[in-house]
């Protein structure tokens, strides 16, 4: 079953989305040749407790900490530690949520630390990035789930290929409802699946965390021995992008971006909904 929020919930989960903004700043900002994942944490755990808020990844399922640092190779999941300590040249994607009175809020980025980037791996993660607001464009009061789905695949498949020879659009791993619970009905695919059909009608209350992930290779992963930690099956480097999404009258809200994605959706022409919390 889908959950159908009130506007008086899609402005709790606006608080939370507030904070894992505040999160994602806080830790790009020390996300700093020199520093190590568990570093990283401390911040995240630092915010949240600064906002009154709780976190929604510490606990779940037995994960450890209040982010998932991914580095490199690492889709997804990855569990910070002292051991990685980042270095000049790293791409790092930082996952991370927070509740709010009960609503939470979910949100990824990609960072590079220091310089000396490949200009493939910059723009795998400008890839990943458009793709995801393509997603967010497709909220539409009528459309179907595979719209969204749509659109970040065909986002995607339109770019220019890069030196390696292709983009892989992570199979395992895709978006998800979100509310009262971190991970919610409907599964959302970064692909167009027949075998999944058109899935269920958007209409306003509809709550998403669209979460495109893409390498410079493989669409295929494998999950460590720690049971967490999800790399690419050909070592090629990835990019994660994520935002909470709600669904209202006036359009899409982006419940993680500090502007509720106004600035970007216009650039695409399509206007965001009024923030609650303004």
């Amino acid at each position: 079953m889908v959950q159908i929020k009130t506007p008086e919930q899609i402005a709790k989960m606006r608080e939370a989305g507030l904070v894992v903004a505040a999160i994602h700043a806080a830790t790009r900002e020390a996300a700093v040749p020199g520093t190590s994942t568990r570093d990283l944490d401390q911040v995240a755990r630092k915010v949240i407790a600064e906002a009154g808020a709780t976190s929604n990844f510490l606990g779940y399922g037995g994960f450890p900490a209040t982010i998932c640092t991914s580095v490199n190779e690492v889709v997804v999941h990855g569990i910070p530690d002292d051991e990685t300590v980042l270095k000049d040249g790293d791409v790092i994607s930082i996952d991370c949520g927070a509740i709010v009175d009960g609503w939470h809020g979910d949100a990824a980025y990609t960072a590079f630390v220091g310089t000396g980037h490949a200009p493939e791996l910059i723009e795998l993660s400008r890839v990943t990035e458009e793709s995801m607001w393509a997603g967010i464009a497709a909220m539409k009061n009528g459309n179907r789930l595979v719209d969204v789905s749509r659109a970040i695949e065909t986002y995607i498949r339109r770019q220019p290929r890069p030196a390696t020879g292709k983009y892989g659009i992570i199979e395992d791993y895709g978006g998800h409802g979100i509310g009262t619970e971190m991970h919610m009905d409907p599964h959302l695919l970064n692909y167009v699946s027949r075998k999944r059909g058109k899935g269920p009608k958007l209409v306003p209350g509809f709550c998403l965390a669209i979460e495109p992930m893409v390498s410079l290779g493989t669409a295929r992963t494998e999950v460590l021995e720690d049971q967490w930690t999800v790399i690419t099956t050909d070592g090629s480097w990835s990019s994660h992008w994520e935002h909470s999404v709600a669904l209202t009258e006036d359009g899409p809200l982006v419940l993680t971006a500090p502007d509720g994605g106004k600035a970007k959706l216009a650039q695409l022409g399509v206007t965001a909904a009024p923030d609650p919390l303004a």
